[in-house]
């Protein structure tokens, strides 16, 4: 009797498994999604002098703005730091591969092709950042463990910085346009958090007009009464501060602009309204309406807007005017209280 698995007498060969069959019995390498390293190398400190004899200026600006703002696209890192899109991957992926930053790409859903790389601040540049500034990295703030890939806000902050990636790429083509100051959510929670929460602060000048606002970006996932009712919370902070401070809401559509409008009634707080646009120098533009609006009125640019509320004194107390030597520096101080180098 034959010894073969056959039982012939023959010498043929064992049959052969499909191909399929062998790919599905082969054992195959893992393929990994997730692009952000699960644990970067330790950081001691001749590698800390090694990274910091790599990092430009710009990278330091770079790194600092991630660390204040946690996440910014490759798009709107383009606009404030870099001319070209080679330039702005070329430089970030050195980061990258020096664990100053780390990077994902969100999925965008069926049919929205590719999402743009979101870089965050890594753990080797946070630490070359708290060094910098010589203060730990307890002092500074980081923590790698923040989900900022997984935030149900990552969209929402994502919105928030390309507004103000807008007027970074404006202030860096205008001779005289100036982003003076831009605070984060979180930093605003810092300053006034037990009266209102705004997305952002921002102070823009160009052209000798100037105006300091509070942000608040709309993604359309809110109701538009709990939308207009953030207005109490600022009129508290105006009544707290004496400053009054415009706020701007920045709106998905025309449509849901209009519906917010018909629920701001005239107010002590000054209110501007605009829809999400990148035409006519996006958010510096003229696109904003105050509100209420008169019958005909044309929508002013972001700072010509401090006229547009003639009967409000804008950025100090009414009853106390400004002196003639108060100047920029000064007012800023009056609302940061002289910001701490490790926020």
């Amino acid at each position: 009797m034959s010894d073969k698995p056959c039982g012939c007498s023959c010498t043929c060969q064992p049959a052969k498994q499909p191909a399929t069959r062998r790919a599905a019995a082969r054992k195959l390498p893992r393929f990994t999604i997730q692009p952000i390293p699960a644990a970067q190398p330790r950081l001691d400190h001749t590698a800390l002098m090694m990274l910091s004899a790599r990092l430009t200026e710009r990278d330091y600006q770079i790194l600092d703005h991630l660390h204040r703002h946690r996440v910014l696209t490759t798009h709107q890192l383009q606009r404030m730091f870099f001319t070209i899109a080679q330039a702005t991957r070329a430089r970030m992926t050195i980061l990258f591969e020096l664990n100053a930053v780390t990077r994902f790409r969100p999925w965008a859903g069926y049919g929205a092709g590719s999402a743009p790389i979101h870089w965050a601040l890594g753990k080797a540049g946070a630490a070359a950042l708290a060094a910098r500034q010589g203060i730990s990295l307890k002092e500074l703030g980081y923590n790698p463990d923040i989900p900022v890939a997984v935030s149900s806000r990552l969209n929402h902050q994502v919105g928030v910085n390309d507004f103000f990636s807008h007027l970074h790429s404006r202030a860096r083509r205008t001779p005289h346009a100036t982003l003076k100051a831009w605070l984060s959510e979180r930093q605003c929670a810092m300053q006034w958090s037990d009266l209102a929460r705004p997305d952002a602060y921002g102070f823009w000048s160009e052209n000798s007009h100037q105006i300091d606002f509070f942000l608040e970006h709309d993604t359309g996932t809110e109701t538009l009464k709990r939308v207009a009712d953030k207005l109490h919370d600022y009129r508290n902070l105006t009544e707290a501060t004496g400053i009054t401070t415009p706020v701007l809401f920045w709106l998905p559509n025309p449509t849901r602009e209009a519906n917010l409008r018909r629920l701001l009634t005239a107010s002590d707080v000054p209110v501007a309204t605009a829809v999400h646009t990148t035409d006519r120098d996006g958010p510096a533009g003229p696109v904003w309406l105050p509100a209420p609006a008169e019958a005909g009125q044309t929508r002013m640019r972001l700072a010509d807007l401090e006229q547009g509320w003639p009967h409000l004194t804008l950025g100090q107390n009414p009853e106390q005017p400004a002196s003639a030597d108060d100047n920029d520096e000064e007012f800023l101080d009056r609302i940061f209280d002289e910001e701490e180098p490790g926020r």
